[in-house]
């Protein structure tokens, strides 16, 4: 996910109104003994969970924040402040809004270069495990929702779910920061399904917003030069300065079937599955190439493409072809099958190839990566796929222990993530396929001009 804080984003009053029609389990510091806050940057612990904060200081439940960085690369292009100067500035910044939420709170600052967790997440992991070794009673640790869209965001909601998961008696919640700005009510990709809510009383509001106050480098101009503009400016805050604050529970997820796993399936297994001889399988594969909704494509590519049955199919479709497969073995196969296309080994979501399609499929394997993989699978497909391109996704319906969701799952989500309604859906007992449509894709019917 890439945005720009400089473009006006999500207006607060749309997500005001979503919020305000959504029901979510409260967020609770009964029984809670400490409560350890994760914030990559300063002002990062009072715009996510300010509220919370000076909720547990109400409590009288002690409060340790996890500063990971100075936040000195605010403002790259000042002519004014250095980043050094920024450094210090936010520095004092986050001592003064820590005491106006909880005068108590103890914090730490790691000093990770602004913009550097991912080359040093260590030194995030080696702090947050010995914070969760002090204290009496259950821990309740927040941090940034890893699907944030700030990389430092990301990959703190990444090592803190490592070091919690490898801990007991430990609670996590997740907070966003950016995706207010970016995301929408209307798609978004935030999990709903896991929020919790902190309702804020207008003391606790005053608070939070005088908390925010003490952050005037970044809620105000540095100067009047271009490179000194806020960057929490009024429109920015409100989504922070609203009477409930907002968190996601985050548990133990599954992961996407390893490579070994394929890799031992087609040892025993060379063909893999029946794709040749079963009648299910030459059927199903006629769908799916009944359903492309042009009769000639650019270039295609198929994920998870296992020994090229399909592939072969699909070259007869498309000018270039480039088969992927997690396991190396079907791909010897699939090259003699479909000597027209190309072949690579590649995981998803991180080995993607380079390349632009206008044809990508995806049959029987959206299952098999866990939640956050198939999310940036799409988010991979919808960036390198032509405006006249189509997502084509076929997939079991019926249980499979070795996968990791099912059919009908892969397809909600797809159909959320979205950003346009499918073009086919295609439904019965034994798959689900839909065609997933770019910004210019037309009716097979309008296309040919047989309807106005």
């Amino acid at each position: 996910m890439t945005f720009d804080h400089r473009e006006p984003g999500t207006d607060p009053a749309a997500w005001a109104r979503s919020t305000a029609a959504r029901s979510a389990a409260p967020v609770s510091l009964d029984r809670v003994g400490s409560v350890v806050v994760v914030a990559p940057h300063p002002d990062d612990e009072t715009l996510g969970a300010g509220g919370l904060i000076a909720s547990a200081a109400d409590a009288g439940v002690p409060v340790h924040v996890l500063l990971v960085t100075r936040g000195e690369l605010s403002h790259p292009d000042s002519p004014t402040t250095t980043p050094e100067q920024l450094a210090a500035i936010r520095d004092r910044e986050f001592r003064a809004a820590l005491r106006t939420l909880h005068p108590t709170a103890n914090a730490t600052v790691l000093d990770v270069p602004d913009g550097g967790l991912r080359e040093h997440p260590g030194v995030l992991r080696d702090a947050l495990a010995g914070q969760l070794g002090n204290g009496t009673g259950r821990t309740l640790v927040v941090a940034p929702w890893r699907g944030d869209g700030h990389r430092d965001h990301r990959v703190a909601g990444e090592v803190v779910e490592e070091v919690v998961a490898a801990s007991t008696g430990v609670e996590l919640l997740a907070y966003p920061i950016w995706a207010w700005h970016w995301d929408t009510p209307e798609s978004s990709a935030m999990p709903w399904d896991r929020a919790r809510s902190l309702r804020l009383a207008p003391a606790l509001l005053d608070r939070k917003r005088a908390a925010l106050d003490a952050y005037p480098s970044q809620t105000q101009a540095l100067s009047p030069a271009p490179g000194d503009e806020p960057i929490v400016d009024d429109r920015h805050a409100a989504h922070h300065l609203g009477p409930t604050e907002w968190f996601f529970a985050v548990g133990p997820e599954p992961s996407s079937r390893s490579r070994e796993s394929f890799d031992a399936h087609y040892e025993r297994k060379p063909e893999g599955w029946d794709f040749e001889g079963s009648w299910y399988e030459r059927r199903k594969r006629a769908v799916t190439m009944a359903a492309l909704p042009r009769e000639r494509y650019r270039s295609a590519l198929e994920l998870g493409c296992a020994t090229g049955v399909l592939t072969a199919a699909i070259t007869e479709r498309a000018d270039a072809v480039l088969g992927t497969d997690i396991s190396a073995a079907p791909l010897e196969r699939a090259r003699l099958r479909a000597p027209a296309a190309r072949f690579v080994q590649a995981a998803l979501p991180e080995e993607w190839p380079a390349g632009r399609w206008d044809l990508v499929v995806m049959s029987e394997v959206g299952y098999y990566l866990s939640p956050a993989d198939l999310d940036a699978t799409i988010d991979r497909v919808l960036a390198s796929l032509d405006d006249d391109g189509v997502l084509v996704a076929c997939h079991w319906r019926h249980p499979d222990d070795e996968a990791v969701s099912d059919g009908d799952t892969v397809d909600t989500r797809l159909a959320e993530r979205w950003p346009r309604p499918a073009l086919v859906r295609h439904v019965e007992e034994d798959f689900v396929l839909s065609v997933f449509p770019g910004p210019d894709v037309l009716s097979v019917a309008t296309a040919e001009g047989l309807v106005r």
